[in-house]
C-alpha cells in the first residue's frame, strides 16, 4: 500500500508543469534593465542607482523614459506616482546611449543628425515588464 501511494505521489509531481517563472528572451537588438526612480502618468524618471539595484547598464540620472505595457501593469504603476519604484523591462540598444558632451544643467552637445538620416524620437521608451517599490524618496520639480 505505501508503495503505490508512493508511485501516486511520484507521478503527480512529475506529471505537474513546472511553475518557476521563465523571463522572456531578449531580442538581439534590445537590453533588460532594472531602472530606480519615480513616474508620473506615462513618464519615468529615472533616480540615482542605489547599491540594491545593481547592473551593468547605465542609465543617466534624470532621464526621462516612456513607458509601454499592459493596461493593468500601467494602472498599478499610476496608483504608486510619487513613490519610489524600480521597473524592469526591455530598451533597444540605441536608445540607452546619450551622445554627445554633457555640459551641465541636463544640457548636451553632440554631433548632428547626417543629411538625408530619419530623424530619431527624442524621448527614449522602455516596455515595462514588472516593477516593485523601493526606498527613498521622489523630488517633485
Amino acid at each position: 500500500m505505501r508503495l503505490r501511494a508512493f508511485f501516486a505521489a511520484a507521478t503527480l509531481a512529475l506529471g505537474a508543469p513546472l511553475v518557476a517563472q521563465e523571463s522572456k528572451p531578449v531580442p538581439k537588438d534590445s537590453v533588460r534593465v532594472a531602472i530606480p526612480g519615480c513616474s508620473k502618468g506615462y513618464v519615468f524618471t529615472v533616480g540615482p542607482r542605489t547599491t540594491e539595484s545593481a547592473g551593468t547598464f547605465e542609465i543617466a540620472e534624470g532621464t526621462h523614459l516612456r513607458m509601454n505595457g499592459p493596461k493593468k501593469l500601467m494602472a498599478d504603476i499610476k496608483a504608486h506616482e510619487g513613490a519610489p519604484i524600480e521597473i524592469t523591462g526591455l530598451m533597444r540598444k540605441g536608445q540607452t546611449l546619450n551622445p554627445g558632451v554633457n555640459v551641465g544643467g541636463g544640457v548636451r552637445i553632440g554631433p548632428a543628425p547626417s543629411p538625408g538620416s530619419v530623424p530619431v524620437a527624442s524621448e527614449p521608451y522602455i516596455d515595462v515588464e514588472s516593477w516593485r517599490l523601493t526606498t527613498g524618496r521622489c523630488v517633485s520639480r
